[in-house]
């Protein structure tokens, strides 16, 4: 596993190491992410498709703070955004940025099992 990889495409590592200790731990939490995200990200996409706020913001607010312990800057601050408009209920922003939101979440996703695989 290369920890250049994760920062040549625009993972903070470093950060994680911060809240994780060492690489071990890292790694595991790695795994747990993406295991999260295979029912996290459906799920939002129900939650955006009903205009389900609540469950939104809790999901998005997940995502955030799973997202601090590896790292993924960009994906901590839009998580943010999202947590913060499904507490608004916000739905008109929530739907004319979902797409974004998972686009970004997805490549996050990809970016970390090709790191695990590799």
């Amino acid at each position: 596993m290369n920890r250049d990889f994760l920062e040549q495409n625009g993972i903070d590592v470093a950060q994680g190491l911060e809240l994780l200790g060492d690489m071990d731990m890292y790694n595991e939490t790695v795994l747990d992410f993406l295991e999260e995200q295979k029912t996290r990200i459906p799920a939002l996409k129900e939650y955006e498709e009903k205009g389900d706020c609540e469950n939104y913001a809790i999901l998005a607010h997940a995502m955030k703070s799973d997202s601090k312990y590896l790292g993924l800057t960009k994906l901590i601050e839009i998580a943010y955004t999202h947590e913060l408009k499904g507490k608004e209920k916000d739905i008109a922003y929530i739907h004319d940025n979902f797409v974004a939101f998972m686009e970004e979440a997805n490549r996050v996703g990809n970016v970390l099992q090709e790191y695990i695989n590799a």
